[in-house]
Protein backbone atom coordinates (compact mmCIF):
# COMPACT_ATOMS: atom_id res chain seq x y z
CA UNK A 1 0.00 0.00 0.00
CA UNK A 2 1.35 3.11 -1.25
CA UNK A 3 -0.24 5.44 1.04
CA UNK A 4 -0.70 5.01 4.82
CA UNK A 5 -3.91 5.21 6.34
CA UNK A 6 -2.51 7.62 8.85
CA UNK A 7 -1.47 10.03 5.97
CA UNK A 8 -5.03 9.98 4.06
CA UNK A 9 -7.08 10.43 7.35
CA UNK A 10 -4.93 13.58 8.26
CA UNK A 11 -5.49 14.82 4.38
CA UNK A 12 -9.00 14.72 5.09
CA UNK A 13 -10.42 18.36 5.50
CA UNK A 14 -12.63 17.36 8.93
CA UNK A 15 -13.69 20.96 9.58
CA UNK A 16 -15.68 20.47 5.72
CA UNK A 17 -16.41 17.02 6.33
CA UNK A 18 -18.37 18.13 9.56
CA UNK A 19 -19.76 21.43 8.49
CA UNK A 20 -21.11 19.70 5.12
CA UNK A 21 -22.91 16.70 7.01
CA UNK A 22 -26.12 18.16 7.49
CA UNK A 23 -26.48 19.33 4.00
CA UNK A 24 -25.20 15.87 2.78
CA UNK A 25 -27.87 14.08 4.92
CA UNK A 26 -30.75 16.40 3.98
CA UNK A 27 -29.89 15.92 0.09
CA UNK A 28 -30.02 12.31 0.83
CA UNK A 29 -33.28 12.66 2.61
CA UNK A 30 -34.59 14.24 -0.65
CA UNK A 31 -33.26 12.24 -3.00
CA UNK A 32 -34.48 9.66 -1.46
CA UNK A 33 -37.94 10.90 -0.99
CA UNK A 34 -38.15 12.03 -4.86
CA UNK A 35 -36.80 8.93 -5.51
CA UNK A 36 -39.64 7.23 -3.63
CA UNK A 37 -42.53 9.87 -5.27
CA UNK A 38 -41.68 9.25 -8.75
CA UNK A 39 -41.16 5.44 -8.09
CA UNK A 40 -44.77 4.81 -6.22
CA UNK A 41 -46.25 7.23 -9.39
CA UNK A 42 -44.77 5.30 -12.00
CA UNK A 43 -47.87 4.44 -14.20
CA UNK A 44 -48.28 0.28 -14.12
CA UNK A 45 -47.38 -1.31 -17.79
CA UNK A 46 -50.71 -1.66 -19.54
CA UNK A 47 -51.58 -5.26 -20.11
CA UNK A 48 -50.67 -6.19 -24.05
CA UNK A 49 -54.28 -6.47 -25.51
CA UNK A 50 -55.08 -10.24 -26.93
CA UNK A 51 -55.02 -9.67 -30.27
CA UNK A 52 -53.97 -5.85 -31.24
CA UNK A 53 -54.77 -6.42 -34.73
CA UNK A 54 -55.68 -9.43 -37.06
CA UNK A 55 -51.68 -8.96 -38.71
CA UNK A 56 -50.13 -9.29 -35.42
CA UNK A 57 -52.38 -12.68 -34.94
CA UNK A 58 -51.80 -14.37 -37.94
CA UNK A 59 -47.90 -12.83 -38.11
CA UNK A 60 -45.89 -13.44 -34.70
CA UNK A 61 -43.01 -11.75 -37.42
CA UNK A 62 -44.72 -8.38 -38.29
CA UNK A 63 -43.20 -5.48 -37.66
CA UNK A 64 -46.13 -4.33 -35.37
CA UNK A 65 -45.49 -7.39 -33.20
CA UNK A 66 -41.90 -6.71 -33.05
CA UNK A 67 -42.83 -3.14 -32.05
CA UNK A 68 -45.04 -4.55 -29.33
CA UNK A 69 -42.79 -6.83 -28.06
CA UNK A 70 -39.66 -4.13 -27.79
CA UNK A 71 -42.16 -1.55 -26.10
CA UNK A 72 -43.07 -4.47 -23.30
CA UNK A 73 -39.61 -5.22 -22.90
CA UNK A 74 -38.77 -1.30 -22.86
CA UNK A 75 -41.55 -0.88 -19.97
CA UNK A 76 -39.98 -3.77 -18.60
CA UNK A 77 -36.94 -2.46 -18.36
CA UNK A 78 -37.60 0.75 -17.21
CA UNK A 79 -39.68 -0.21 -13.95
CA UNK A 80 -36.58 -2.24 -13.12
CA UNK A 81 -34.06 0.76 -13.31
CA UNK A 82 -36.74 2.42 -11.57
CA UNK A 83 -37.02 -0.19 -8.50
CA UNK A 84 -32.92 0.34 -8.83
CA UNK A 85 -32.83 4.20 -8.31
CA UNK A 86 -35.55 3.73 -4.99
CA UNK A 87 -32.91 0.93 -3.77
CA UNK A 88 -29.74 3.02 -4.32
CA UNK A 89 -31.53 6.50 -3.12
CA UNK A 90 -32.68 4.22 -0.09
CA UNK A 91 -28.42 2.77 0.26
CA UNK A 92 -27.71 6.63 -0.06
CA UNK A 93 -29.76 7.58 2.43
CA UNK A 94 -28.88 5.44 4.89
CA UNK A 95 -25.32 6.22 4.60
CA UNK A 96 -25.49 9.94 4.40
CA UNK A 97 -27.28 9.09 7.96
CA UNK A 98 -24.26 7.01 9.39
CA UNK A 99 -21.76 9.30 7.90
CA UNK A 100 -23.66 12.05 10.18
CA UNK A 101 -23.48 9.44 13.22
CA UNK A 102 -20.00 9.17 12.54
CA UNK A 103 -19.41 12.99 12.46
CA UNK A 104 -21.32 13.68 15.34
CA UNK A 105 -19.38 10.42 17.10
CA UNK A 106 -15.74 11.90 16.28
CA UNK A 107 -16.95 15.44 17.02
CA UNK A 108 -17.17 14.52 20.42
CA UNK A 109 -14.41 12.64 20.48
CA UNK A 110 -12.27 15.43 19.21
CA UNK A 111 -13.88 17.50 21.61
CA UNK A 112 -12.82 15.38 24.45
CA UNK A 113 -9.25 15.15 23.39
CA UNK A 114 -8.98 18.63 23.54
CA UNK A 115 -9.96 18.82 27.07
CA UNK A 116 -7.36 15.90 27.71
CA UNK A 117 -4.67 17.63 26.70
CA UNK A 118 -5.76 20.75 28.04
CA UNK A 119 -5.97 18.78 31.62
CA UNK A 120 -2.72 16.97 30.48
CA UNK A 121 -1.00 20.79 29.56
CA UNK A 122 -2.06 21.50 33.09
CA UNK A 123 -1.05 19.31 35.21
CA UNK A 124 2.17 19.24 33.32
CA UNK A 125 2.78 23.07 33.82
CA UNK A 126 1.36 22.66 37.50
CA UNK A 127 4.10 20.14 38.21
CA UNK A 128 7.02 22.04 36.33
CA UNK A 129 5.92 24.71 38.06
CA UNK A 130 6.08 23.07 41.79
CA UNK A 131 9.40 21.71 40.69
CA UNK A 132 10.72 24.89 40.09
CA UNK A 133 9.66 26.52 42.98
CA UNK A 134 11.34 24.34 45.43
Amino acid sequence: MAIGWMTVLKSVPWGDVISNAPAIADGAQKLWGAARNKVGAAPEPAPAPASASPASAVDPESPLAAFEARIAQLEANTLALRQQMLESSELITRLADQNSALIRRIEILRRRLVMALLAVTVLAASGLAVTLLR
